[in-house]
């Protein structure tokens, strides 16, 4: 039986937890990196920048009371988004994490080296490698210690801030907007990081204590807090320095110190700095570490990362990979670059969290939070556009980091994860049933509007049962409203031949022909009109007359494509794209009243077209449908439960018996029906170079596959979701 963590802390443990997250570079080392970009106007980047964090910060509350469990971002944005932005997520953190610990070891050592002098990196890089090996061998910070830090930090801070302040020249102040807007997002983009650990208390929310209340309250009045802290800090650290003399500096907050409260001020200020600084770089590989081990469990790293070693019960592998990260960093990357980097990642992370929420909501997954963002969506709306402007105004490495790192998570979701992992975030299911819901309110609007004029093109001299079977389908499909089918035989003569009378003549083949439409006529009940075409070019002819009669569908005839028309294209496929009107094509083997009509969805949702068509073919014969659908047996269960709402919806939909049909890909046959419909590719150069058969098994029987004219075709970004969801 596996045991349930203590829920033992209280608010005040959990603001503990998360001011002492946040407290650290934010602000012993970013304010002089930011007042170089932004000059005065960094007090304002502060500010603006813990607004930006709130979206965020209320949407990881909301999670953490819906899912209380220990676990990360990671964790919400890999549930809820699915494994490919889980991998993404995951990667992005876990650099994130990374980056900010070595900013915190480059920057906080600085602060030592004012009272010993030794070389900076060396020294970083062995404080880099202690810190690992303490992680390696299981040493972990208490609550009491964190609390400890956190009452030291802010002693220290707060005494800084109370004695400097009666020293703050307005003149310092000057020029307060030079820096424009752009200076204000290039330095609100750079301090981002200074709240990354306002969300860290999620990760340790399976121990807080009434977490409904708890956790919002925690994060938000830490943030609150820490916001109110830092633009108080910086605005003191600007005013009691002369302008520019702070920025550039790798020790700013003792630089100010100096210039008020004297050496003492100083020493109080490196205590509480490398206090502060070694604690985030510690949390830093501790939480960043557990993030490829976390990754492992879920199968989307390699099995070797989440194995923890006999000797030292922590995870050595990911310890020792998250090291090595760290040491290269504090080695090559100089420290504006590596703050950069850890701003850039943690706003593209907390841009996912907005979007993970929508996710869960809209959904189908059990999410019941007990604390609720308030504004939705539009706080989750105003965070995410917010993130992505901010990842703009962060400099060529910054992006091009956070666009690297990203490509190479999804080259390594498809290469290792995509074979070894079937399941699917709520966000796939919310949008496969926002499709599903838009796709059934088209059949809807479609299967009121029946075709009342259809053209069936006879070319070739084609007759008897082929014939036939056209003009029959088309007459099932104009019957419900008593409409017209309109039979035309199309004949080409040489380019070189001039179409005069004689040419243009009826023939004994033309009036047979007519013959045989009037018979049709009458056994099928339908009103048929059958006329005779001559032309040069048969296949812009079937256009012009469609266009000309202004005919509702063209039901045509469709061989296999041979060889040269898969690479010159085929003359009906240049009908099916020029088209004033829809377009069926069909595969004919016959077509004597077919009781069973496959509709075949093909990974996408039915169009309305291939549902009317299949519709009334079947209430013209009596018959039945059959809903066909591929369904990877491995697949995941919201898949196929969303895809049965989705076929019971539909099927209530049509006036004739429908049955479900799961052609499985793994292997197993369909009854054989009488008929098939599908739905043709949109893609004209896919159709002129492929024959796009259906993901299923070849049926036998006549197929009929539609495309819809260029006014019913869904638009490519609903194809992709279509195509990406169904």
């Amino acid at each position: 039986m596996t045991k349930d963590l203590e829920r033992d802390l209280g608010l005040p443990s959990v603001l503990a937890i998360s001011i002492g997250a946040m407290i650290g570079s934010g602000i012993f080392i970013l304010p002089a990196l930011a007042l170089e970009i932004a000059g005065p106007l960094v007090i304002v980047a502060y500010a603006l920048a813990g607004l930006l964090v709130v979206p965020a910060a209320l949407s990881k509350a909301e999670m953490a009371t819906a899912m209380p469990e220990a676990g990360g971002t990671y964790i919400y944005i890999e549930r809820g988004m699915g494994p490919l932005l889980g991998t993404v997520a995951g990667v992005g953190t876990w650099f994130s994490l990374s980056f900010k610990g070595a900013l915190a070891l480059v920057g906080g050592v600085p602060y030592l080296l004012l009272l010993f002098d030794l070389p900076l990196k060396p020294v970083a890089l062995a404080l880099a490698a202690l810190l690992i090996l303490v992680n390696v061998v299981g040493a972990k910070q208490t609550g009491r210690l964190q609390v400890a830090i956190v009452v030291v930090m802010l002693a220290a801070l707060g005494w800084f801030a109370a004695g400097s302040a009666p020293s703050v020249a307005s003149a310092n102040y000057a020029n307060f907007f030079d820096a424009g807007l752009a200076g204000l997002l290039a330095a609100t983009g750079l301090v981002f990081v200074s709240y990354a650990g306002v969300t860290k208390v999620a990760s340790v929310a399976e121990e807080v204590e009434n977490p409904g209340r708890n956790i919002p309250l925690g994060i938000l009045g830490s943030l609150v807090f820490t916001t109110l802290l830092y633009v108080a800090l910086v605005a003191v650290l600007v005013g009691v320095t002369d302008p520019g003399s702070v920025a550039g500096s790798l020790t700013p907050v003792a630089v100010a110190a100096e210039a008020t409260l004297g050496q003492v001020g100083v020493v109080a200020v490196i205590l509480a700095a490398i206090l502060a600084l070694i604690s985030t770089a510690n949390a830093g590989i501790l939480s960043s570490s557990r993030y490829p081990f976390a990754m492992s469990r879920d199968r989307l790293a390699p099995p070797s990362l989440s194995a923890v070693s006999d000797r030292f019960g922590t995870p050595l592998n990911a310890i020792t990979l998250t090291g090595v990260v760290l040491l290269v960093l504090i080695a090559f990357v100089p420290i504006l670059e590596i703050a950069k980097l850890a701003s850039a990642f943690q706003i593209l992370v907390f841009a996912l969290i907005n979007v993970a929420v929508v996710a869960f909501r809209e959904g189908g997954a059990d999410y019941e939070p007990e604390f609720t963002a308030p504004l939705y969506p539009w706080v989750q709306v105003f965070g995410l556009l917010t993130g992505l402007a901010l990842l703009t105004q962060m400099g060529p490495v910054a992006l091009v980091g956070a666009v690297a790192i990203v490509a190479a998570s999804v080259v390594w979701y498809l290469a290792y994860v995509r074979p070894r992992v079937s399941r699917e975030g709520v966000a796939t299911d919310a949008v496969r049933r926002q499709v599903g819901r838009q796709a059934l309110t088209e059949v809807a609007s479609a299967i009121d509007e029946s075709p009342t004029e259809v053209l069936v093109p006879l070319t070739k001299g084609r007759g008897g049962a082929r014939e036939r079977a056209l003009v029959s389908l088309a007459a099932d499909l104009v019957r419900p409203d008593g409409g017209r089918v309109v039979a035309v035989r199309f004949e080409e003569v040489p380019d070189q031949a001039p179409l005069t009378e004689d040419v243009a003549r009826q023939s004994a083949a033309d009036r047979t022909f007519e013959v045989r439409t009037e018979a049709l006529a009458d056994e099928l009940d339908v009103a048929i009109e059958a006329d005779e075409i001559v032309s040069h070019d048969t296949k812009h002819a079937i256009v012009n007359f469609a266009r000309h009669r202004g005919v509702d569908s063209i039901v045509a005839e469709h061989e296999p494509l041979r060889l040269r028309s898969r690479l010159l294209g085929d003359p009906i496929d240049w009908v099916v794209r020029h088209a004033p009107c829809d377009v069926l094509l069909v595969d004919n083997l016959g077509y004597d009243a077919p009781r069973t009509v496959a509709l075949s969805g093909d990974r996408g949702p039915y169009h309305p077209l291939a549902v009317t068509v299949a519709g009334a073919v079947a209430a013209a014969n009596e018959g039945t449908i059959a809903l066909w659908y591929p369904v990877d047996g491995a697949g995941p269960d919201t898949h196929r439960e969303t895809l049965a709402t989705y076929q019971d919806e539909l099927s209530a939909m049509l006036s004739v018996p429908v049955r479900s049909e799961s052609l499985r890909t793994d292997g197993g046959q369909p009854s054989r029906p009488d008929l098939l419909v599908r739905r043709g590719a949109d893609d004209s150069v896919r159709g002129a170079l492929l024959d796009p058969r259906p993901t299923v098994p070849n049926p036998g029987c006549t197929t009929v596959t539609v495309y819809p004219h260029e006014s019913g075709r869904p638009p490519l970004a609903r194809r992709l979701l279509e195509r990406l969801t169904f």
